[in-house]
């Protein structure tokens, strides 16, 4: 899993404030549909929310580390049943903030 610096994040989380998300995940977890919304919505916007309407915190922080790990994405925040995670627009690309 990729990493941020702490004035990465703290700069990221502050631009997500504001955003809604694009996509919740449910009961079904991460199917091929929701992966492939989620890269979508990374490719068009970059820094992204994400909803998960259950599980208990251990869950969802495993489900952070999946959804980062095959998107290839940096976890950004995850505070209650919101996730957020970011994706440089251009492969290899450090974080501008």
């Amino acid at each position: 899993m990729l990493k941020l610096n702490s004035s990465q994040r703290r700069s990221l989380a502050a631009r997500a404030h504001h955003i809604n998300p694009i996509v919740m995940i449910g009961k079904d977890g991460l199917s091929a549909g929701v992966m492939s919304e989620l890269d979508k919505g990374l490719s068009n916007h970059e820094l992204i929310k994400i909803k998960i309407l259950n599980g208990d915190r251990k869950a969802r922080a495993l489900l952070l580390e999946e959804i980062c790990q095959q998107l290839e994405a940096f976890p950004v925040n995850h505070i209650g049943k919101i996730l957020v995670i970011y994706r440089p627009e251009t492969e290899g690309k450090e974080p501008a903030c």
